[in-house]
């Protein structure tokens, strides 16, 4: 189970926290996409389990798509700013 929990402050803060699975990837990235345009965007991975390499696909790109990871495990590759 994957709980999707969204605060905003000037900042969007997306935290996700249980096992995200490939039928959670389609969620997460409307999620991202409906975002206002110029906005921060935090994506908190403090409490994910991910479970395979589709949502580690998923959510590693983020972090170039203007999108910061935090609490991010060391198995995501992290892009260089």
């Amino acid at each position: 189970m994957l709980k999707i929990q969204r605060t905003a402050n000037g900042v969007s803060v997306i935290a996700l926290s249980g096992r995200m699975e490939t039928e959670h990837i389609v969620e997460l990235e409307k999620l991202l996409e409906a975002e206002p345009p110029g906005r921060r965007i935090v994506l908190d991975l403090k409490h994910l389990t991910l479970a395979g390499q589709s949502e580690i696909d998923l959510v590693a790109p983020c972090d170039g798509r203007g999108v910061t990871l935090a609490n991010c495990a060391p198995i995501i590759p992290r892009v260089d700013h």
